[in-house]
């Protein structure tokens, strides 16, 4: 039997970042991605979003890889929320995305980070948070 633990922190924004989960299709859509996820053997630890994105702790299983999981949640809960038309037009995800690699030693830190996501965009935009990840991990911008 194969052991593996690796923690992937992803978010990704809805189409061109508009503000559309609002705080009742929050909790829908999160239970939901979370529903789906056990259903899909995706083990998700912490996840959290705000009016345009969100941020989703993950553990890698051994069959599992970053796009597959990025398709079957991103995918799948657009499909559901415009299946249910809980939205006013068409609920969309932004193409990209990030996702990087934690370290067991921070994986508490990425936990609150997560959870704490209102309270943190109250003094940064998801732009300045989206340019810091980029940033912080060199990740190549293609201008």
């Amino acid at each position: 039997m194969p052991f593996l633990k690796l923690w992937i922190h992803f978010v990704w924004s809805t189409k061109k970042r508009e503000k559309i989960i609002t705080k009742k299709l929050k909790p829908l859509l999160l239970d939901h991605i979370k529903t789906n996820a056990r259903e899909k053997k995706i083990f998700i630890d912490t996840i959290n979003c705000v009016e345009d994105h969100i941020h989703i702790l993950v553990s890698l299983g051994t069959d599992q890889t970053v796009a597959k999981i990025v398709q079957l949640i991103k995918g799948e809960s657009s499909h559901w929320a415009n299946k249910e038309k809980i939205i006013n037009g068409k609920f969309e995800w932004q193409d990209e995305y990030y996702a990087a690699t934690v370290d067991d030693s921070a994986v508490e830190i990425v936990r609150s980070y997560i959870q704490n996501q209102e309270e943190h965009h109250h003094k940064r935009t998801f732009d300045e948070e989206y340019q810091t990840f980029i940033k912080g991990y060199s990740f190549p911008i293609n201008q």
